[in-house]
Formats: structure tokens, C-alpha cells, sequence
């Protein structure tokens, strides 16, 4: 079994609201020295050790539906489940 770690983030040319929301509860909470803010998303996959080639696997599905690629970047780790 292996764990892909997926995360997604608005690109640099995209206006990011919901980070500038966050950074302005941040300044008004005393916070001054925080000079930008971006919000993502953070996915965990489980996929099972037949599913072959992980790396296609998981580029097809941010291509297809965990990203929009039209503002989204994303990048991805997999390493291998530890069992419990």
C-alpha cells in the first residue's frame, strides 16, 4: 500500500480572497510581521500496491478531477504505508 500526499495551491497569478481574509485577521490580531498568505487544499491517498505506474495514476486524477489546472498548481509525494 502506498500514501500519496497531494497538495494543491492557487498559482502565483491567481488572487487569492480567502488568503487575504486570513492575513487581515492576522494583522488585526497583532500579527504584523506576516507579509502574504495562501490557502490550499491537502489530499492523502491510499492506493494499493497493484495499481502500477502511482506517478500516472496520480497525475491523471489531479488532471481530471482533485485540481483545476486552469488556477491550480499541485505536486505530489508517495511513500509506503506504514502498517498498524
Amino acid at each position: 500500500m502506498r500514501k500519496v500526499k497531494i497538495y494543491v495551491t492557487l498559482r502565483e497569478s491567481v488572487l487569492d480572497p480567502q488568503g487575504s481574509a486570513v492575513m487581515g485577521s492576522l494583522h488585526k490580531m497583532g500579527y504584523g510581521e506576516v507579509e502574504d498568505v495562501r490557502i490550499g487544499k491537502y489530499l492523502e491517498l491510499m492506493i494499493s500496491d497493484d495499481a502500477g505506474d502511482v506517478d500516472a495514476l496520480v497525475n491523471e486524477m489531479c488532471q481530471k478531477l482533485l485540481t483545476n489546472t486552469v488556477i491550480e498548481d499541485y505536486r505530489f509525494e508517495i511513500e509506503e504505508a506504514v502498517s498498524q
